[in-house]
């Protein structure tokens, strides 16, 4: 159904309308009466008299009304156009979180084949690549290490076309720039191919490069038996390998992990079919193996300098959770496909949600994403999985996802898990509709658009606003505001959206703006994402994004929020 525009500055509109209702007759608003507006439409109950002074201070520059301490409309506007009245709460905006608390009870921002610039086939490795997984706030990089020329480790994906560049290149690049966004850890999840020559190599390369960065060894003040903190190892960078073990270890019956097998993500889906797709296309590439051929085994002993690197992110295979719980160590972590994990968080949700409560777990995109697609993370942060990595130069849903998450706590790439996922007393299972919490109800009004980017045809959008919930499976929802016909400017759609969510704490709010080009499709024009537990009450504008996340100003919607 079409929809009718109101006016051709419908938000302006709005906020006359509002302005005047507060202003009670008077030709501007009295402090009193945009400390009532505070309280009654934006649900800040902490305002008081000094707050509403310092916003005429700032929005107000007609010289009467700041002394008689009110404001005109123009001066609303500034306010209701600024930061302070932006959907995405500004105190999140910077580091607000506990951030004492073991690496475990955090979601981690997390790349995968982070050398790459495009699929993974033939494309580009790139040390570009480091730089902008590290400045969108990622903490967590990998490296896919094999032997090259001259004795100098080389980084791409094995057996495909895909360019190659230095290990030591790549240590250097992200010696340099770790820390620009964020003080806190890097994890090198290495997917190590090489031989024990130049694993020593990649050893040194690490020691001298990275110098006082580096974490060699444990620390000294922590004794119990947990992760240390964001907070412990700021301006460290951390090694994720497979680590020797201990000759007493060994002894007392552990399993020795003095090797790795070749091929991280071919090895662990080898038996499913999906990966079977990706072997037979790689095959191509290799010679003089045929086409559908398995991968051999090759063993690939891990050096000793390399694994003493290794402090608390050492590697091990997922055998179950059992096994986990009896023989796993609180320093080592698993990594895992997303099928077999999707499987697992599928048939034992409460019993993932308790592992990853002692230890840190990885998941990566199926070998068969040739292209570096990606999967939702939203399934595995379900269930408190702490690196849940992503092909970070493929645009769309996923990505929004994950910058949407990250955004939070001032975009340090650490997020603290909601305590559902972190409580000891109660068993969380995210695929169960029912969780004895009472549901909190979210109305969404999508009021109006302003400043749509047109596209390079210059022909006027007929737009429409789908509102996304991400979270649980049975809290994931979407819906859609009616098309408005030919308007870019100023979109009036006036459409109220009701939820009921049961877990909000776990729950992205997803706002995007399409093209309604046919009777069933449409084009993407803008989103933005941001986690309920960041949604602020009231009159909100929801700044828009482009497909790479680059800001869309001045594009934006005008939107109501209310919670219960």
């Amino acid at each position: 159904m079409l929809k009718k525009n109101r006016s051709p500055s419908s938000r302006r509109a709005e906020i006359q309308h509002l302005h005047q209702v507060y202003a009670c007759g008077q030709t501007t608003l009295p402090a009193c009466g945009l400390l009532r507006f505070l309280h009654k439409e934006q649900m800040e109950l902490t305002a008081n008299e000094e707050v509403v002074e310092s916003l005429i201070d700032r929005y107000e520059i007609e010289e009467t009304a700041r002394e008689s301490r009110s404001m005109t409309f123009e001066g609303f506007l500034r306010y209701m156009e600024s930061k302070d009245c932006c959907v995405f709460n500004q105190a999140h905006a910077r580091v607000y979180q506990d951030m004492d608390q073991p690496l475990t009870n955090y979601f981690i921002s997390s790349s995968h084949n982070t050398y790459l610039t495009g699929d993974q086939l033939v494309g580009k490795s790139h040390l570009d690549a480091y730089i902008c997984a590290l400045r969108k706030g990622c903490r967590c990089l990998e490296i896919d290490c094999w032997d090259g020329p001259d004795m100098e480790p080389v980084v791409y994906h094995g057996y495909t076309l895909t360019t190659k560049i230095l290990f030591k290149d790549v240590i250097t690049t992200v010696e340099q720039h770790a820390f620009e966004v964020s003080a806190y850890p890097v994890i090198l999840s290495l997917e190590n191919h090489c031989s024990q020559e130049q694993q020593e190599v990649m050893a040194q390369y690490l020691i001298s490069i990275l110098g006082d960065k580096l974490l060699k060894a444990p620390l000294d003040h922590l004794i119990n038996r947990d992760l240390p903190s964001p907070n412990d190892l700021q301006y460290k960078i951390l090694i994720k390998n497979k680590k020797l073990k201990h000759k007493t270890e060994a002894a007392a019956g552990t399993e020795a992990e003095e090797s790795v097998d070749e091929g991280e993500e071919e090895e662990e889906d080898e038996e499913e079919e999906e990966e079977d797709a990706c072997n037979q296309t790689k095959a191509r590439f290799w010679s003089p193996r045929k086409a559908g051929s398995k991968v051999k085994k090759k063993t690939v002993v891990v050096a000793k300098a390399l694994s003493d690197l290794v402090i608390y992110t050492g590697s091990v295979k997922f055998v179950s959770f059992c096994y986990s719980r009896d023989n796993q160590n609180y320093y080592e972590n698993t990594s895992m496909a997303e099928k077999k994990a999707r499987k697992l968080a599928k048939t034992s949700g409460a019993d993932y949600v308790k592992h990853n409560q002692k230890f840190l777990s990885r998941i990566y995109p199926a070998g068969s994403r040739t292209s570096s697609s990606n999967y939702n993370p939203q399934e595995f942060w379900n269930v408190g999985s702490q690196l849940v990595a992503l092909n970070f130069q493929s645009l769309g849903l996923a990505m929004d996802l994950n910058d949407g998450r990250f955004q939070d706590n001032g975009g340090c790439g650490y997020v603290l898990k909601p305590v559902v996922l972190m409580s000891s007393q109660k068993s969380f299972d995210p695929t169960c509709s029912q969780h004895g919490i009472k549901p909190t109800h979210l109305l969404l009004k999508v009021i109006s658009g302003s400043n749509l980017p047109v596209p390079k045809s210059g022909k006027a959008l007929d737009p429409f606003v789908r509102v996304e919930i991400h979270g649980t499976p049975s809290d994931s929802k979407r819906k859609s505001t009616q098309t408005v016909k030919g308007n870019s400017l100023s979109p009036y759609w006036d459409s109220d959206m009701n939820f009921t969510i049961a877990v909000p704490e776990l729950c992205l709010i997803r706002f995007c703006v399409r093209d309604q080009t046919g009777l069933l499709s449409s084009e993407f024009v803008g989103q933005y994402t941001l986690p309920f537990t960041s949604l602020k009450k009231g009159y909100r504008w929801v700044p828009l994004r482009s497909r790479d996340g680059c800001s869309l100003d001045p594009a934006s919607l005008f939107v109501f929020v209310w919670c219960s």
